[in-house]
Order: C-alpha cells, then sequence, then structure tokens
C-alpha cells in the first residue's frame, strides 16, 4: 500500500488537470453563451441537460459512481448556467438585481418603536410579541384582521405591523405568507412568544358546567388531545382567542368557555380552570413585525425571500443546489400557490446571513438569474427563545 503523502500528491495533480480542463470548458461554454445571446436562444434546454447528465452517469457501470458522476456535472452545469446568464441581457433581472442593491443601500431612519398595528384584542398572543418586542409602553393599536395591518402599514396608517406566520406546533399561517406577497411590506424583525393555551371561564364555572368552548382555528388544533376527553362539548371558531375570552365574559354564562392566555383572563375577569391544554408543551408562535420600507437593525443576520421559478422540471433543485454551494444555511422553505395561474407557486425561503457585508452579492445574482421573478422580504436579527 503506498504512503497517504503520495497519494495526496497524485490527487493533488490530478485535481490541477481537473481544473484545467474546467476552465477550458468554461470558455467554450462563454462561446455557446454568445451564440444563444447572437440567436436569442435561452440559456437552459431542460431537455438537453438531462440527456446529458445521464450519458455522464452512464460512463461508469459502478452505481456509487453513477451517482458521483451526475452529481459532479450538476454543479459543473450550473456554473456554465451562472456563466451564460451573465452574458445575457435580461431587463427583469438587471431590475430585481438593481432593486436588490438599493435594498442593501438603503439608509433610512433605524428600527424604532413607532405607531404598532397587531391583529386581536387586548390579550391576544400577537399583542404580547408587540410588547415583547416593542415594550410595554409601545403605542399599539388593534385591528381585527391580517389584511387590516398590512394595510395600514402600506398606507401609512401604522409604522410597524406584527402578524404571526407560524406555529411550532400547527405549522405555518399561510394567508400570512400570501398577505406578503399581495402587500409588499418589508420584514425587519420577529420576535418568538411561548404560547400557554388556558382553558378560561366566568368565576363560579368548574368543567362539570362547561357545554361550548371558543377560541382561534390555531387554538383547537393546538389543543386537540385535551379537547378530545370532552367530546360532548361543541366547537366554536373565532377570529382571536382574546376575542374568544371577551365573548365568554360579556355572556354571562358559565357554561361557555375560552380558550386563551393568562392576560386574556386577566384583562376579561375570567377564571383559569386548567393551564398548559395544549398538547405541545414546547408551542412557540413566531411573530414577524412587517414595515412599509426596510430596515437593518445591528446584528442582521436571517434573511427571508420570495421567488417564482421556470414551470420545468429540476428548476428547484438547481435553486436549492445554489444555496448548498454557496454553504448557506437553508433554515425554511415555503411554497404558496398563485392564484392567477393554476398549478403555479410562489416559494418562501428563510436564510442564514447579513446582506449589508457585500458578500452574498454573487449569490444573489445567481438566485435570480435561475428565478423567474425574485425579492428580498427583510434582512433582520432572528429571535432567540
Amino acid at each position: 500500500m503506498r504512503e497517504l503523502t503520495a497519494l495526496r500528491q497524485e490527487i493533488d495533480q490530478l485535481d490541477s488537470q481537473i481544473a484545467q480542463l474546467f476552465l477550458q470548458r468554461m470558455e467554450v461554454c462563454r462561446e455557446v453563451g454568445e451564440y444563444k445571446k447572437a440567436n436569442g436562444l435561452p440559456v437552459l434546454d431542460p431537455q438537453r441537460e438531462q440527456e446529458l447528465l445521464s450519458a455522464k452517469s452512464a460512463l461508469s457501470g459502478d452505481p456509487d459512481a453513477k451517482r458521483a458522476l451526475r452529481a459532479l456535472f450538476e454543479t459543473v452545469m450550473s456554473e456554465s448556467r451562472t456563466l451564460q446568464s451573465g452574458l445575457m441581457e435580461d431587463p427583469e433581472k438587471e431590475k430585481a438585481f438593481a432593486g436588490y442593491l438599493e435594498l442593501v443601500h438603503w439608509d433610512g431612519p433605524a428600527l424604532s418603536e413607532q405607531r404598532v398595528l397587531y391583529q386581536g384584542l387586548p390579550g391576544a398572543y400577537c399583542e404580547e410579541a408587540a410588547i415583547r418586542f416593542f415594550g410595554e409602553k409601545c403605542n399599539r393599536m388593534n385591528l381585527k384582521t391580517w389584511d387590516g395591518v398590512f394595510r395600514g402599514v402600506k398606507e401609512g396608517f401604522g409604522d410597524y405591523g406584527v402578524v404571526p406566520i407560524e406555529n411550532s406546533s400547527t405549522g405555518s399561517i399561510s394567508d400570512v405568507y400570501d398577505l406578503l406577497g399581495q402587500f409588499g411590506c418589508h420584514i425587519v424583525g420577529e420576535q418568538l412568544v411561548r404560547v400557554d393555551q388556558c382553558l378560561l371561564a366566568l368565576p363560579g364555572a368548574n368543567m362539570g358546567t362547561i357545554t361550548d368552548v371558543y377560541t382561534h382555528e390555531q387554538g383547537f388544533r393546538q389543543c386537540r388531545s385535551f379537547l378530545a376527553s370532552y367530546p360532548k362539548w361543541g366547537q366554536h371558531e373565532m377570529v382571536n382567542t382574546a376575542l374568544a375570552a371577551r365573548f365568554v365574559s360579556e355572556s354571562g354564562d358559565k357554561s361557555k368557555a375560552a380558550i386563551a392566555s393568562r392576560r386574556a383572563a386577566e384583562l376579561y375577569d375570567l377564571d383559569i380552570l386548567q393551564t398548559s391544554i395544549n398538547e405541545n408543551r414546547n408551542n412557540y408562535t413566531r411573530f414577524i413585525i412587517v414595515a412599509a420600507d426596510p430596515r437593518y437593525p445591528a446584528g442582521a443576520d436571517k434573511i427571508s425571500v420570495r421567488f417564482t421559478l421556470p414551470h420545468v422540471g429540476g428548476s428547484l433543485c438547481r435553486m436549492l443546489q445554489i444555496f448548498a454551494r454557496a454553504g448557506l444555511n437553508l433554515e425554511k422553505l415555503e411554497s404558496r400557490p398563485i392564484p392567477e395561474e393554476s398549478w403555479s407557486y410562489s416559494f418562501y425561503a428563510d436564510f442564514t446571513g447579513n446582506l449589508q457585508q457585500g458578500d452574498l452579492d454573487p449569490v444573489i445574482r445567481e438566485l435570480i438569474n435561475e428565478s423567474s421573478s425574485f425579492r428580498i422580504l427583510g434582512n433582520y436579527k432572528a429571535a432567540s427563545l
């Protein structure tokens, strides 16, 4: 058996040859790109790319080697597409990248408490998120709907909006993702709130008097195991948990109960019959702080983006490969249907990074080139537990 040093020297020599061949290949790809540009041809030919990948993997009969060859040439071809895309003059992609650069160099006011809008009534978890992020004395106003919060921010009625976007037990809140796309607001921060759902009722009520329970749809989902023990209780969905608490308080009916927070019990003079009735004791809701203009708080380390992709095979895979090659930690990927286009989707992604450090410019350019549309939603400081 040869010595490790000798083996490594041979690998270095082979790597040098591979590098030279790769650079030669890229020069040829540049000429191909110039030809495509001159003749109005697209950068990507999906059918030819798949045929080439199949041919390259067939160069070996070993299954492991086939997989490795395919992975190698997927990377090589991705770099070739990036090179050729840079030669093309696509006004929409140039506009998207110019918009990105404008955001990165935006020098507006720093993040500070002003007029804060949230959905629900006092005592709602949205209000708790606003208080935790901006402070107890923040100038806050409650609105009936998430749509109202986004509209209020976009039209200047409020400076910031606080809305929930996902729960650790029940997953994403799809409507909020749709509103992000609809109103074009920027995410400027996030806040985690531990959700401790309680069963609330009028003073003098007990578990034996309850016949009906009221809460938000998420509250029912989070407390399924508890509610399964009371199958005869009527379940009535309400716009938010605090509204359910106020309804029970104003009803004067000891047969009614609400699933809501401890704070709601205090605000609406209700007794807590049981605490922590959510089935997941480690139950958190993630709230985002949105604004009409971007903000870059000190220590920003999380980036959110929205993009759409060409309706061709492998487009999402190629997009994810860009994240992987750049070493970006992709924390979340969410897809939402595009209402105007049947069976087409927009994607929302969260990954770690700071846009103002400047090292992500080539990566963002590559993401823009690979997508049909691309927008930075925000760069902000990730919340901690």
